[in-house]
């Protein structure tokens, strides 16, 4: 959008400095080899601008197979008179970097067509919900021609590690929340009572030691007779050397009777699903010893990543941004990759689907939210990072305090938090893109020449 006086924004040419790189590798002249990828069966169409159909094949193969189908795609358009050719697909799973490396190795350039727009182009093609490998290919092809794709990220072995050790890190964070969910599960339906025995006991280092101690004691029996019989000093004991296993030293003895009482309390006992317990009991053992692997292989990940995020050279300026650790940062930068890659600290949140999505027309304004699109884990890692943030940056609390606090348009403190998220992406942007430490008064808008009394002062307010 232009503005009033004719200028370009800095939209349009943030716009067209992207449609130019574009057009450097797709040009009027090439024709562009156009690939649906599978597992076992490969589609390629080799059309030229007006997207005319110049040669198909289909090829029974993986997609490391491809070397050949790739040089007979050159070799027919060096036949029609092209000297200019393009390899495309959509970015599915691993194969798209597979043939990323192939088109390399054969001196063309992959680009990749998001697979939304194809879903969504194939439509328009002929007014129907037909699909087909071949048209797929077609249409991919066709979008590439009309420069509706992009130059995918071709990351080196450093950042590639990070984000399999990010993508690692969020299946066992994802295994250790279902352990939790389940270990809840099953003991509000076999013994609740055990459950009442800490006010959080999925975070309570004790409870979570009683509670391995007394279901290795039960055993598949459902019998928690067994743990009074065992009695309290000899259960105090086992649970003392149990400790060190979930990462603590020190017990807190109220915890741990609890669970004790609970098993030996006729009242808390009758409380649970007598024909279940048995079964319930020696699930929730297996989910507790499923909690503690996920949770010991969290740890293992998370020092990898550091490690990683120190050869990077990054973990001093990630985090002087307060509140944001090295494993946040980390977390973030594995599903990002370089920041430098971004043509803006606005790119990178979009990336993360956290920017407004508008909704006006003429004199009509919607409700505006974000977007959603981009990297659902992105999205995710920033949510969690702001928790931690909001609590320790004083320039991202008072910008959540005024989203929450003002009189007009006042957001909701999810809305806020989704804000603030966005601001430390731009923020962790700025500091790794410039190689400046963070600054309060740069993050909040300050001049940075302005006294520390009065850049203190205003970053309270």
């Amino acid at each position: 959008m232009s503005n009033g006086n004719g200028r370009l924004s800095r939209g349009d040419r943030r716009r067209n400095d992207r449609l130019a790189a574009l057009r450097a590798v797709v040009t009027r002249e090439s024709v562009v080899l156009a690939f649906d990828l599978a597992a076992d069966k490969q589609v390629c169409a080799l059309t030229d601008q007006d997207s005319r159909v110049l040669g198909r094949r289909t090829v029974k193969a993986k997609a490391w197979q491809l070397a050949e189908a790739v040089t007979w795609g050159l070799a027919q358009a060096a036949a029609a008179g092209f000297s200019s050719v393009v390899i495309a697909c959509e970015p599915t799973g691993h194969r798209w970097r597979v043939l990323d490396q192939i088109a390399e190795r054969a001196g063309v350039r992959l680009v990749c067509v998001q697979p939304l727009l194809v879903h969504r182009a194939r439509e328009s093609e002929d007014f129907t919900h037909n699909k087909s490998d071949e048209t797929d290919a077609m249409i991919i092809a066709r979008l590439v021609t009309e420069l509706r794709c992009y130059l995918p990220e071709r990351a080196d072995p450093t950042w590639a590690r990070l984000r399999h050790l990010g993508a690692r890190r969020a299946a066992l964070v994802t295994n250790a929340t279902a352990a939790k969910q389940q270990i809840i599960d099953l003991l509000e339906c076999a013994w609740p009572g055990a459950l009442e025995a800490s006010g959080k006991p999925m975070k309570s280092k004790s409870w979570l030691a009683a509670m391995t101690v007394a279901l290795d004691r039960v055993g598949a029996s459902g019998d928690l007779g067994l743990i009074r019989r065992c009695g309290w000093t000899r259960f105090a004991a086992v649970v003392r050397r149990e400790l060190p296993r979930h990462g603590a030293t020190r017990w807190y003895s109220k915890i741990v009777r609890a669970v004790f009482e609970a098993a030996t309390d006729p009242a808390q006992v009758a409380a649970g699903v007598a024909d279940q317990r048995a079964g319930g009991l020696e699930r929730a053992r297996f989910a507790l010893a499923d909690l503690a692997h996920a949770r010991a292989e969290t740890a293992v990940v998370e020092a990898c990543m550091v490690q990683v995020l120190d050869e990077l050279g990054l973990t001093g300026l990630a985090t002087s941004i307060p509140g944001l650790s090295a494993v946040g940062a980390a977390a973030i930068l594995a599903e990002t990759g370089d920041p430098t890659r971004f043509t803006s600290a606005r790119a990178m949140v979009k990336h993360a689907g956290l920017c407004p999505r508008d909704n006006a027309s003429g004199s009509y304004q919607g409700k505006t939210g974000i977007s959603g699109r981009g990297r659902p884990q992105l999205r995710l890692a920033a949510w969690r990072a702001v928790w931690a943030a909001l609590r320790n940056n004083p320039v991202l609390a008072a910008r959540y305090a005024h989203l929450t606090g003002r009189a007009d348009n006042k957001l909701t403190k999810t809305q806020a938090r989704v804000a603030v998220a966005g601001s430390l992406l731009r923020q962790l942007h700025a500091v790794i893109t410039t190689g400046t430490a963070w600054d309060p008064a740069i993050a909040g808008g300050l001049n940075p020449q302005t006294p520390a009394t009065a850049r203190g002062a205003a970053v309270a307010a």
